[in-house]
């Protein structure tokens, strides 16, 4: 589910999610590699994270964050072939015995509910990332 769109980078939620508000950031387009992505596509994918982590602590309050990349099929990407940037709310106590026993994960919200919460905090972010005189001056460098 789409959640937030620049020109060369996107934020979606994980489909198969290791918790609520899994998020993954993304160049638009199709790579790989880290070492392929361009200077422009990074400083967005950045700039999609910084609004990603502002709008969970506002939204959901978790006590931190996992956030990382798999590069490579053996590093356990699932997309290999798709370079993307995890970004994982964690909250105390908040493994629990479904994956151990089960081979299961319990998600206590909907994608859909989670994704309608999240996409207007992220957006309101993003511009306002956009529009500061900090963004505007590296613009105009």
């Amino acid at each position: 589910m789409l959640l937030a769109l620049l020109p060369e980078a996107l934020a979606m939620l994980n489909a198969f999610p290791y918790s609520p508000g899994h998020v993954l950031i993304s160049p638009r387009r199709h790579v790989a590699d880290i070492l392929e992505v361009s200077r422009s596509e990074t400083e967005q994918a950045m700039t999609l994270l910084r609004s990603t982590l502002e709008a969970e602590r506002q939204l959901m309050a978790p006590a931190g964050f996992n956030i990382g990349v798999n590069l490579g099929t053996v590093a356990g990407a699932g997309v290999a072939d798709h370079l993307h940037i995890h970004v994982v709310p964690r909250w105390t106590g908040d493994t629990n015995f479904m994956p151990v026993l089960a081979g299961a994960r319990v998600i206590s919200q909907a994608l859909a509910d989670t994704a309608d919460a999240l996409r207007p905090l992220l957006n309101e972010r993003l511009a306002a990332e956009m529009t500061s005189p900090a963004a505007q001056a590296d613009v105009e460098s």
